[in-house]
């Protein structure tokens, strides 16, 4: 099922989307927008977020006065009934991140994100996952006016198809449920404007203080070396947004992109692993790019181009044994 909260905001590049949903969900767009139709305010903003691990702490969130999300972030796992809490306020969150080692904790950390301290996968075998948010009011943070999650796959490419953002941590992971996913929708649409990789944790807080986003999943995934994570800036100017991403995972491919003057992320996506290098290569051409991510199921993968997702059909795992997986942009 999908999950949501709250107040739906049109976009104009949305109105395709509408027009390609089945009667049912287009009713319930349309309901939604008849309800409400007006410009995010301060009171809309998400300005908090907590986490619920069994009844007693719901019932301490309602008193607190948070609101809850339908949906448990443990689905299918058989551990605890775990919940997703937020309240609205005048100061927005405006960044999202989720961390499943010690490293990547301490970059948060270090550059002033709150922690959410109630372990995601709580009962369940899995990686210990924390949620993390910032109240940035830079450049490159815009607002965060609703969220929603995901507790089944069959339902991503819905959200897409509207203009949502995923965060790219499975909820679930290494927990063998449901993939669990969280989505944001921003007070303003947004589009990718830099892109960089790391495959060690020094730079981290720098790259958080200057704005950027981790798309929290190792590309190395299952395939031992190093952790390798993708990083973006976002802008509400498409003019100032890039227009292509590719992968080269061969030196013919390297030297092909060179050529067409793509711009190369000279860190290996495969550092460390023994298979091929694989280099994102990005240019400003023609269609902004409003999302970067990474996709492990390839059983959503048709759904999620029929919802207008550029799925790159090169697997970032190429030459080792690891998890394929597949870079994603949003134009």
């Amino acid at each position: 099922m999908t999950h949501s909260i709250s107040v739906l905001y049109i976009y104009a590049a949305d109105l395709w989307s509408v027009q390609q949903t089945s009667a049912h969900h287009l009713t319930s767009y349309c309901l939604s927008f008849a309800v409400s139709t007006h410009e995010p305010t301060m009171s809309t903003y998400i300005s908090e977020l907590q986490v619920s691990l069994n009844a007693a702490e719901e019932l301490k969130l309602k008193k607190r006065g948070f609101n809850i999300i339908d949906g448990n972030l443990n689905e299918g796992t058989g551990g605890n009934y775990i919940r997703l809490w937020y309240k609205h306020g005048s100061v927005p969150i405006t960044k999202v991140q989720v961390s499943f080692n010690n490293n990547m904790a301490d970059g948060l950390n270090n550059a002033g994100y709150t922690p959410i301290k109630k372990d995601l996968n709580a009962g369940a075998w899995g990686d210990y996952l924390y949620l993390w948010y910032s109240q940035g009011s830079g450049e490159f943070d815009t607002p965060i006016v609703d969220i929603s999650v995901t507790t089944d796959a069959a339902n991503e490419a819905e959200k897409f198809a509207f203009g949502w953002e995923r965060v790219a941590c499975d909820l679930n992971r290494d927990a063998t449920g449901n993939l669990i996913h969280l989505w944001l929708k921003r007070e303003k649409k947004t589009y990718i404007c830099d892109v960089t990789a790391t495959d060690s944790y020094g730079s981290d807080m720098d790259l958080f203080e200057k704005g950027y986003i981790r798309v929290d999943e190792d590309t190395n995934r299952g395939a031992g070396g190093a952790y390798v994570f993708i990083w973006f800036r976002q802008t509400t100017d498409p003019e100032k947004a890039l227009k292509e991403i590719q992968v080269s995972i061969n030196a013919d491919q390297h030297l092909e992109f060179q050529q067409q003057k793509y711009k190369q992320v000279s860190v290996d996506l495969n550092q460390g692993t023994g298979g091929n290098q694989v280099f994102l290569w990005y240019k400003k051409r023609s269609n902004p790019l409003k999302a970067i991510g990474l996709l492990l199921n390839k059983d959503v993968v048709k759904d999620d181009q029929e919802a207008g997702i550029s799925v790159i059909p090169k697997n970032l795992n190429v030459g080792n044994n690891g998890c394929v997986e597949n870079l994603y942009v949003n134009q």
